[in-house]
């Protein structure tokens, strides 16, 4: 069993908080990303787990057995860094091995494990060659081997994919989500990322946390759900801002009117009131709210809105327009097809109800209907 659980964890830095009342289960056989923006504790909490670093306060628990007090070694779980950290005097399979040789395991058993891993990883052309010799990709790939060899309960991912390139890191992504799923019956995976693309591609499971500066009484888990949840229902303002590239556009306004299946909002002064499809049950008229709307999501061609093509990002079968338009004071980014508008146009443009968040003034999210 390799579920992880923690309980009330926090952790601090003298006065500063870095992490405050995490609590989270990661079941048995899950791929769990942790994301977030900088300074919000993520690697923090995968050293946390790995026993790098301990806890303020609260439990750690793997395979239903408390390990605060364990050292690493002891945890059962497999690390790998953002750096390969390989010996550049070893072969590729002496890598894979080194930990192994110090555990005393029976030489047939280690050679059995090696190739095992380099057959997963499609590393046994390279057991001979030294890492000098090997792309950065490969370099990976064995630093993750020398993982695996070591059959943990969980395997621990610290940005792995971030000395690569976009295209290595397209391809190594692929090899890591295959890997999980002939691994999964065995072991967990915790991936900590600053790229949403991994987050959204990999994960079974993404646990967003947020920067604590300047908040009090408050959770550092912004979010946990399945990469979908997060992006189509956001728990509030921040997990809307920040999932999702652009980010959604967000429009500030009042509340004209509420009702069970729609609330209306205000957003300005002879505008005619957008309308969200949220429950609205419960809301005040005047109330201070924000519209959300993704950039994909906003219609174009028609509409009673229209904006000013101010800005226009193309990236190939698809661009991103930023319009200037009376409902914001700063652009709102709007995604069409590579045939789009010019500079300098101006774009019809609807916001259908259906795709509208809406936010209550503290930024937590108003359930929507669909």
């Amino acid at each position: 069993m390799s579920q992880i659980q923690l309980t009330h964890l926090q952790k601090q830095f003298g006065d500063t908080p870095v992490l405050s009342d995490v609590n989270l289960t990661i079941e048995k056989g899950e791929f769990c990303v942790f994301i977030g923006p900088s300074g919000c504790g993520k690697s923090t909490l995968l050293r946390i787990i790995a026993g790098l670093d301990d806890p303020s306060a609260g439990e750690i628990q793997i395979g239903g057995r408390v390990v605060n007090d364990l050292p690493p070694a002891k945890r059962d779980v497999a690390m790998v860094f953002q750096s390969y950290a390989l010996y550049p005097h070893m072969t590729v399979y002496e890598n894979m091995a080194f930990g192994l040789k110090h555990l005393g395991l029976p030489k047939d058993e280690i050679g059995q494990r090696v190739q095992a891993a380099a057959s997963a990883l499609h590393l046994d052309p390279m057991l001979e060659r030294k890492p000098g010799a090997l792309s950065g990709g490969q370099r990976q790939r064995v630093a993750i081997g020398r993982a695996i060899v070591r059959k943990p309960k969980v395997f621990l991912f610290d940005e792995p994919l971030s000395n690569l390139d976009a295209s290595l890191r397209v391809k190594t992504r692929v090899e890591l989500a295959r890997l999980h799923r002939e691994l999964q019956s065995s072991t967990s995976m915790i991936y900590v990322t600053h790229d949403q693309v991994e987050a959204m591609t990999l994960a079974d499971k993404i646990v967003l946390l947020r920067p604590l500066a300047g908040q009090n009484g408050v959770t550092s888990i912004a979010q946990v759900g399945d990469p979908l949840t997060l992006y189509h229902h956001p728990a509030n303002q921040f997990v809307a801002g920040f999932i999702g590239s652009p980010g959604m556009n967000f429009i500030p306004g009042s509340v004209t009117e509420a009702a069970p299946h729609q609330v209306k909002v205000k957003v300005n002064a002879g505008m005619t009131p957008l309308v969200a499809g949220v429950h609205g049950s419960g809301l005040a008229t005047g109330a201070r709210v924000t519209l959300g709307i993704r950039p994909e999501h906003v219609v174009t061609g028609h509409g009673d809105l229209t904006g000013e093509v101010v800005h226009i990002e193309r990236l190939g079968e698809h661009a991103f327009l930023h319009l200037d338009t009376p409902l914001l004071d700063q652009p709102l980014v709007v995604k069409v097809d590579h045939h789009g508008p010019s500079l300098g146009s101006r774009v019809p443009f609807a916001l259908p109800a259906a795709a509208l968040h809406l936010f209550h003034a503290d930024g937590t999210a108003v359930p929507r209907l669909q």
